[in-house]
Parts: C-alpha cells; sequence; structure tokens
C-alpha cells in the first residue's frame, strides 16, 4: 500500500484593522508606558476598555489610567511556546487583575517555572522596550510585590495617535490527505485525475473523499475521469495574492471534469477574464515537472448544455 503523504501548511491572513477612539487610546497609551481602561455608569473598570458596556450595550467613553502592578486571577502553564508567542521560553498564561480595574487582561508572565505561578499573586508590566502602539508593547508580566492602584482620569488625547494595526492571523499545522486524496495526487503527478465511486449511489467523487457524502459509505473503486471538463460557475479575482505570481483580474472556477459527480475548482488561462462563462468546455495545462495543472484552457469545444452540469453548480 502506497505510503500516504503528509505536508506542513501554512493559513495566514494579515488584515488591516482600524480603530474606533477608546482602542486608538488604549494602544496609544501602550506605547507611551500607561494603561487606560473605560468607566461604565455604574462604576466599573473595564481593561482592556470596550466602546460599548457589556452588561447595558451603552456606549461608553469615560478613560481612565489605572495601574501597571495587578494581581493574577487564574492562570495556565505554557511548556512549549510557539512562533509569534510573546516568550521563547516555557511561560504562564495569566489573567491580571490590574490595581484600579475590575477586569482581567490576558497576557504571558515570565516565571522560572509553574510551581512560582499562584492565583493572587502579584504582577507587574514589563515594558518591550520599542513600543508601537500594539498590546505587543507589553512584553510581558513579571512577580512584584508592590503596588500602584492609583486611579486618575485620562482625556486619551496623544500626539500622533495610533488609528489602525495590522492584525496577523496565522496557523501553522501539519496536513496529511488520506488514503484516498493521496491516491489522488499521486495520480496528479502521471497527469491523471483519479476519483472514487460509491458502491451505493454509483456517484464519482473527484477529489475522492474516502466516503460517499451522501450515502455515508466507504468508497474505494478508483474511476479515471477527464481530463476535459466544463465550467459550472466561476468568479474573478481582482485581489493580489501574496507570494502568488498571477496578474489580476484572473478567474478561478468550479470544473466539472467528465465522468465525475463532484466539480473540482482551478484557475482559468488562455482565454480573457471577461470571456469565462458557465459551459466552457476546458483542459488542464502542465507544467514541466508539475504534480497538478497550472491552470485549465478552453477546448475549443462547444459549450455544454446547462442541463448536462446544472446537478454540480
Amino acid at each position: 500500500m502506497p505510503e500516504v503523504l503528509k505536508a506542513p501548511l501554512v493559513v495566514e491572513f494579515p488584515f488591516t484593522r482600524s480603530l474606533g477612539p477608546v482602542q486608538s487610546a488604549f494602544l496609544t497609551g501602550l506605547r507611551e508606558r500607561l494603561v487606560l481602561g473605560v468607566k461604565t455608569r455604574d462604576g466599573r473598570t473595564l481593561v482592556p476598555p470596550v466602546e460599548y458596556d457589556p452588561v447595558t450595550a451603552e456606549e461608553i467613553r469615560d478613560l481612565v489610567h489605572v495601574g501597571t502592578t495587578g494581581t493574577v486571577t487564574t492562570w495556565a502553564w505554557n511548556h512549549e511556546p510557539r512562533r509569534g508567542q510573546p516568550l521563547d521560553t516555557p511561560f504562564a498564561w495569566v489573567l491580571v487583575k490590574l490595581d484600579g480595574a475590575d477586569t482581567a487582561l490576558l497576557h504571558a508572565l515570565d516565571a522560572p517555572g509553574p510551581d512560582a505561578v499562584r492565583t493572587g499573586m502579584r504582577v507587574r508590566i514589563r515594558w518591550a522596550e520599542e513600543r508601537c502602539g500594539a498590546i505587543t508593547d507589553i512584553a510581558c508580566f513579571e512577580p512584584y510585590d508592590g503596588d500602584d492602584s492609583t486611579v486618575t482620569v485620562h482625556a486619551g488625547e496623544f500626539e500622533d495617535p495610533v488609528h489602525g494595526i495590522v492584525a496577523q492571523a496565522r496557523l501553522d499545522y501539519t496536513y496529511s490527505p488520506g488514503r484516498a486524496q493521496t491516491a489522488y495526487i499521486n495520480a496528479l503527478a502521471e497527469h491523471r485525475a483519479v476519483g472514487e465511486r460509491c458502491p451505493a449511489c454509483r456517484k464519482v467523487y473527484v477529489p475522492p473523499r474516502g466516503a460517499c457524502p451522501t450515502c455515508g459509505v466507504a468508497t474505494s473503486e478508483q474511476v479515471e475521469v477527464g481530463p476535459a471538463g466544463t465550467v459550472t460557475t466561476f468568479c474573478i479575482v481582482n485581489i493580489k495574492a501574496k507570494n502568488l505570481d498571477i496578474e489580476v483580474p484572473y478567474v478561478y472556477a468550479h470544473i466539472a471534469l467528465d465522468g465525475a459527480d463532484l466539480a473540482l475548482h482551478g484557475r482559468i488561462g488562455g482565454i480573457p477574464y471577461d470571456q469565462v462563462r458557465m459551459g466552457l468546455r476546458v483542459e488542464p495545462v502542465w507544467t514541466d515537472g508539475g504534480r497538478f495543472p497550472d491552470h485549465f484552457r478552453p477546448t475549443g469545444e462547444p459549450d455544454a448544455q446547462y442541463e448536462t452540469y446544472k446537478e454540480l453548480l
């Protein structure tokens, strides 16, 4: 039996977020080594601050300067820090109620080991040497026995306030396609498209899933399909993707390969983007050494009739 494939994958989506007046003041304050909370009408001080009271949904804007020391309310030990986390050595994730605040702030605590961490311990902020107006301006918390409980009103006004941030969203993981898709990928390396047929409903799934999503039974009978197919639906992409050397606009489409009962997606090339249409007949284009089609191009055949692919939209 061939070895099941696996590969490291990264899903990454950095995006720019604009800040309202409250979040702008909070992050700009961190840049200036001070922590701002927001006061609710009933007297609670929320840190981190929010623009609307989570209990009453009332808009809140009254900023207050709270302490840089606080008390750990709960914690969890992180034995193996991951890429991008606050510290590169084992540390504790802690919820800290800063002096003068009524809610807790999540961050890292630099401690020699889990035995050195406890609920109720006193800590203080360790500021990053270089600050830019982000939560990372707090490098971490560290154990501290002192007190900084002064709470004062703050106007939230700064020179050169922070109005937006780039939020990094990233997930690193190892993906294994399983037996069925491993066979499919290996066949692609031979310029073939292989699906699997359901023994009950007789539908052919490409890419195969190892089981029929309709009948819920395992599939094992391999069926070679294509190579040509029909565009069932498509979209025009106008945003350039990172690390993808394709000029916009371009088209990605769902393509039902001949003999398949499930459409797969692929890029359409060899035709202006505004001439791609439902029913267009296409075929795969392979690059030298490529393990999968680079794109699909028109075959020159007449368009397929809607009735032939309407169940595959």
